[in-house]
């Protein structure tokens, strides 16, 4: 049951519901502005007092603590400085050599995103097809990577599509480098023959008897044959063995790219 200041209250509320309702829109839009103009003291408050506790985080840390952080952000600052002149210089010395040597240099490729937008259901772990062609510039025999690392060629081009065949078919040889910089093997990418099934291995062949492999290590182009650019990771090692009664090695190369999850690919154009 209410009570008689509640229906007064109430009176009041449908009273200026009505009012509000019967004024011109001019008037109507000034009267919520004035209404409004009331709460906006309670929301700077309320702003100014989340302001004033974030900026109280900064003034319990003592003085001590503060020029501690000072001192660490200068020296990381000169560290930065330091190894960017250092970087200058190698550059600088580089270039001199290259010239000196008469060593050609190795320009960046432009990179041009693309699409897949089909796969042969015959050859599905072997090809895609993408959804740029002659119209964006492209030929056959560009490289094709993503982010992880190299995906294939360009084996096949449309106006508006491109065919790809994948690191693992035979259609897509690669030369690569693998070890460190002082015992680098070079050898072949070819398609897995003990595990066919598993499409997320390959092979690499033509190693050495005397090659030095660890699982783990990182297989990388050799910038041989003028298709891939040196550099381009292709994957890791997995697995080795020795071949023909110890003649030579063959490694199992897991790749770096998942190719069922592809995408987005790019293309290197040079």
């Amino acid at each position: 049951m209410l009570k008689r200041p509640q229906y007064i209250a109430l009176g009041v509320i449908i009273l200026c519901t009505f009012v509000l309702l019967k004024l011109p829109d001019r008037a109507a839009a000034n009267l919520k502005l004035a209404i409004s103009g009331i709460f906006l003291p309670l929301f700077g408050m309320s702003g100014s007092l989340g302001d004033l506790a974030e900026n109280s985080s900064y003034s319990l840390l003592s003085r001590r603590e503060l020029i501690r952080q000072l001192q660490w952000q200068h020296k990381t600052n000169q560290l930065s400085t330091l190894y960017f002149r250092q970087a200058d210089e190698w550059k600088r010395e580089n270039d001199r050599l290259r010239d000196y040597f008469n060593i050609p240099r190795q320009y960046p490729w432009k990179t041009k995103m693309a699409r897949v937008v089909a796969r042969d259901p015959v050859n599905w772990w072997k090809t895609i097809t993408i959804d740029r062609g002659t119209r964006d510039g492209v030929v056959t025999n560009l490289p094709v990577v993503t982010a992880e690392g190299l995906v294939g060629r360009i084996a096949g081009v449309s106006f508006a599509q491109s065919h790809v065949v994948l690191v693992g078919d035979p259609d897509c040889r690669v030369a690569v480098l693998v070890g460190d910089d002082k015992s680098r093997e070079q050898g072949f990418i070819a398609p897995a023959s003990s595990s066919p099934l598993d499409h997320a291995l390959v092979d690499l062949t033509y190693l050495s008897r005397n090659s030095k492999l660890i699982p783990g290590q990182v297989v990388v182009t050799s910038g041989m044959g003028g298709v891939f650019p040196k550099g381009i990771v292709v994957g890791q090692i997995a697995d080795f063995r020795s071949i023909g009664y110890g003649l030579y090695k063959e490694a199992q190369v897991r790749l770096a790219v998942n190719m069922n999850r592809l995408e987005e690919v790019f293309i290197l154009m040079p």
